[in-house]
């Protein structure tokens, strides 16, 4: 059945026919979870102007404050018939998920810290098993969790976990096959993202799970070391799966990395750290249709901390929220490197203090905590205080249709309990890292223009003023081509721009300077209101007249609503 589109009696504000989306979409849900979970449904979500990095001033909101717009976005909604329940949250501490058994190639748990600081009110972080090989057996099933208030809830997770999945480590030059078998009553896909493909095995919409089958891709690693990541792709039903728990990470090694002095010992100085967030109803399930939680989730644990070493300690951070973007800093305000981008390391460390991540980053991170007393706590924090609603989850409510206790707030993220220094760990970062050729726009032969745009009332973003079709291929790239594609963002919201297949430069952002820590291989990247960012790849190996790639909004809402387009790569003939 064709997807309900926004109601147009408030469509500059977002609000949902919540008559027509309950339609469409409980039912989807309540086929591929337990009885037990329950689904709460809640609007979409769009609106005005949003910064790139640091805050905005009420007098960059072009003469509205938060107020003004909180009050325009009221108005329209009170003229809705729609009725818009707001989620309850609980300040009481929560328990951790347990430990999963991972299956297919060779499974590792992390290794185990010498823990002599107990925490009170926390939970220790959850580092997903590790899957070393060639050959990976995973399975997308139901699970469950112990989440808020110490409470079951019903999840989906890759291989028993309580949610998200073990972490795939690969090997540049291997070639390998995974065997994926969907144990939903609710078809799926898995997408590789980030991974360069043939696009057959890519796991997009067209590559299909069946409810009780098996899909088994199998590709050679070109891609360089990075933390890349996997995640559920299927039509409409990205948002509700990937809400449920369904992820994991995807390690790449080669021998440039590990001939480098840097951090690397997995769970120990080397965290894994997906950021998501997650409001529960009143029976601490999760409500799935909820696009910014109440509760942030590191790896799937409410209340999050690590202990780690007083060395250099590395971090590789996925965004794999719904909507929410992160600004990420430490509560002390102490600086950081990046090093580490979505497609492999940079040139050299960039210092910085604040980092903003869209849904579908990855960035890797070291911080340096040799100079922290053992017993001591760092923690890190998102700045996301003092946006405008542009900004995805600049709002200032707590409650109602776009409400949560993390709106335009400084919230913790993780706590960083200061272990003792191992034996062999890092101490100094390397002045440079690797010699990266990134494209550059004189090395283009074809430009492409897309904007991302909003047809009138009644309809969802999408990208040319086309909704997305499988039937319809909006680009055509022809095989071993340098491309330079300008994404042109003149919408009322800020949005979360992948693309298939490629690693990109970014060589312009239409707001100013491309910041340092971006100037590496990207696959995703943030698109304010207004801006325009162009970027190069080159798209080269892989040549099919018959099995597209995808482009779209990485926000899975935006993605699932049709913010999303297909292209070719054809050969020269």
């Amino acid at each position: 059945m064709p997807r309900p589109h926004l109601c147009s009696a408030a469509r500059r504000n977002g609000c949902r026919d919540l008559s027509l989306f309950g339609n469409a979409r409980v039912p989807l849900l309540h086929r591929l979870l337990p009885r037990n979970a329950r689904v709460v449904s809640r609007t979409h979500h769009q609106f005005t102007k949003n910064p790139q990095g640091a805050p905005m001033n009420v007098e960059q909101h072009d003469g509205m404050n938060n107020t003004t717009l909180m009050s325009r976005r009221l108005l329209l909604l009170a003229g809705g018939s729609a009725v818009l329940a707001a989620c309850g949250s609980s300040t009481a501490k929560s328990a951790g998920t347990t430990t999963s058994v991972a299956t297919g190639a060779e499974s590792t748990a992390p290794p185990a810290v010498d823990s002599t600081i107990a925490s009170t009110g926390y939970n220790p972080l959850w580092i997903p098993p590790l899957l070393e090989g060639t050959t990976f057996d995973l399975e997308l099933a139901t699970s469950t969790a112990t989440l808020l208030d110490g409470k079951s809830a019903a999840t989906i997770s890759y291989n028993g976990a309580p949610m998200w999945g073990p972490t795939l480590v690969m090997r540049k030059g291997d070639t390998v096959s995974v065997n994926v078998k969907n144990s939903l009553t609710e078809e799926t896909t898995t997408h590789w993202h980030g991974v360069h493909l043939p696009a057959e095995m890519d796991g997009g919409p067209h590559q299909v799970i069946a409810a009780g089958a098996t899909w088994s891709p199998t590709w050679t690693v070109k891609n360089n070391a990075a933390m890349y990541w996997y995640h559920p792709h299927a039509h409409e039903l990205t948002w509700p799966q990937l809400s449920m728990g369904a992820g994991g990470f995807l390690l790449v090694r080669d021998d440039e990395e590990e001939a480098l002095t840097l951090p690397r010992t997995y769970g120990v100085d080397d965290i894994p750290l997906v950021l998501t967030s997650r409001s529960f109803d009143a029976g601490s399930q999760i409500i799935a249709d909820t696009i910014y939680g109440d509760h942030l989730l590191a790896n799937g644990t409410l209340d999050a901390e690590v202990e780690v070493p007083a060395q250099l300690v590395r971090l590789r951070i996925l965004n794999a929220e719904i909507e929410r973007a992160y600004t990420l800093g430490f509560a002390d305000n102490r600086s950081y490197w990046v090093i580490g981008t979505d497609g492999g390391l940079l040139d050299a460390p960039v210092s910085v203090t604040r980092l903003v991540m869209a849904p579908g980053e990855r960035y890797e991170i070291v911080i340096d905590l040799g100079a922290d007393a053992v017993g001591s706590i760092v923690t890190m924090q998102s700045f996301n205080g003092g946006y405008s609603l542009g900004y995805p989850g600049g709002e200032p409510n707590e409650s109602g249709a776009f409400g949560s206790q993390l709106n335009n707030k400084t919230f913790d993220v993780l706590r960083l309990v200061v272990g003792n220094a191992t034996a062999d760990g890092v101490k100094v970062l390397p002045n440079s890292l690797v010699k990266n050729s990134l494209w550059t726009a004189a090395e283009a032969t074809k430009q492409r223009s897309i904007a991302i745009t909003d047809t009138g009332p009644g309809s969802p973003f999408t990208f040319d003023g086309l909704g997305y079709s499988m039937d319809h291929i909006a680009q055509t790239v022809v095989l071993d081509t340098v491309e330079a594609w300008s994404i042109q963002n003149g919408q009322i919201f800020g949005h979360s721009f992948h693309i298939h297949d490629v690693q990109f430069s970014i060589v312009e952002r239409s707001s100013g300077p491309v910041p340092d820590y971006e100037k590496g291989w990207k696959d995703t990247f943030y698109i304010q209101l207004g801006e325009k960012v162009t970027f190069v790849a080159k798209f080269d190996d892989y040549a099919s007249s018959e099995h597209p790639y995808m482009y779209h909004c990485h926000m899975s809402n935006h993605e699932d609503e049709g913010l999303m387009g297909q292209f070719l790569v054809v050969d020269k003939a």
